[in-house]
């Protein structure tokens, strides 16, 4: 008796036209997935085009915005619609912010939510009746920004902790319907997102006050962007790659050694000490 061919597996991933989210997207579609990659702007698909022609692959590429409530529902409905399924998500999207609380206005502090936070809730909502159907995953890429907190970086490392606090808390829920639900924390990735994190690094800073401290800590990080330390954006793509296809993911996955060793000294960190220790060297 013949069988017909298993349909190949769907994963939606979002924020793929650069980092991450574009190798990620690529790496799926080698290793078999029928891979729909999505951006807010499909004019800037370009270098995801360019990318899985190289690799000999094809993609979906479809338009979402993870802040709108509607793109999103359009676009999940329209993979059920084509594809008949949906086995995977990975939430990628995310903007940088750099500021702090005192130069910092509400409605920048809520922006850097929407997109971080919201706009992954907005995508996993959607997402997971399809995902229960299929005993599926729930991939987000966070950061070690994450699980600790980063001189200024309030904004961003709140909407990354609470990503982190709400995923962790659905974990246990999402398994009893067989959905497994993982987090992937990069630390420093060699993408644009030091290029989009808000300010202008090559402009003097006037951060009042802050300005001596924010000069220390913006000269170090573009340092660790620069100086080739930073992680390969294919290289953060094999630890999603892991929460995909292992049989049994961990819900956390740093995806370097430096990043377990730093995500580790907050974890062991019971009274914050190590922490503000570590940190504070990075605007002193």
């Amino acid at each position: 008796m013949s069988t017909a061919p298993l349909a190949p597996r769907t994963v939606l991933i979002t924020g793929t036209s650069s980092g991450i989210g574009l190798a990620a997207a690529v790496a799926a579609a080698r290793a078999g997935w029928r891979t729909v990659a999505t951006l807010r702007d499909t004019t800037r698909a370009g270098a995801l085009r360019k990318a899985a022609a190289e690799a000999g692959v094809e993609l979906d590429i479809r338009q979402l915005d993870v802040t709108d409530e509607a793109s999103v529902t359009a676009a999940v409905d329209g993979v059920i619609a084509d594809y008949g399924r949906l086995d995977a998500v990975v939430n990628n999207a995310g903007a940088g912010h750099v500021g702090t609380l005192e130069n910092d206005s509400l409605a920048d502090i809520r922006t850097v939510m929407e997109v971080n936070f919201f706009g992954v809730l907005n995508v996993s909502k959607a997402a997971l009746p399809h995902l229960r159907a299929t005993g599926g995953r729930l991939v987000t890429v966070t950061s070690v920004g994450g699980v600790v907190g980063q001189p200024f970086n309030e904004a961003y490392c709140a909407a990354k902790f609470a990503v982190e606090g709400y995923m962790e808390s659905l974990a246990p829920v999402a398994r009893t319907l067989g959905v497994t639900v993982s987090v992937v924390e990069p630390g420093a990735v060699a993408t644009e997102f030091v290029n989009n994190i808000g300010i202008d690094i090559e402009a003097d800073i006037d951060a009042g006050p802050y300005s001596g401290a924010l000069r220390t800590y913006i000269d170090r990080t573009v340092e660790q962007f620069l100086d080739g330390s930073a992680q390969t954006p294919a290289g953060a793509a094999e630890s999603v790659m892991e929460a995909l296809t292992a049989d049994r993911p961990a819900f956390r996955i740093q995806t370097t050694d430096w990043a377990r060793g730093f995500v580790g000294t907050k974890l062991a960190d019971v009274d914050g000490s190590a922490v503000q220790a570590l940190t504070s060297a990075w605007v002193a």
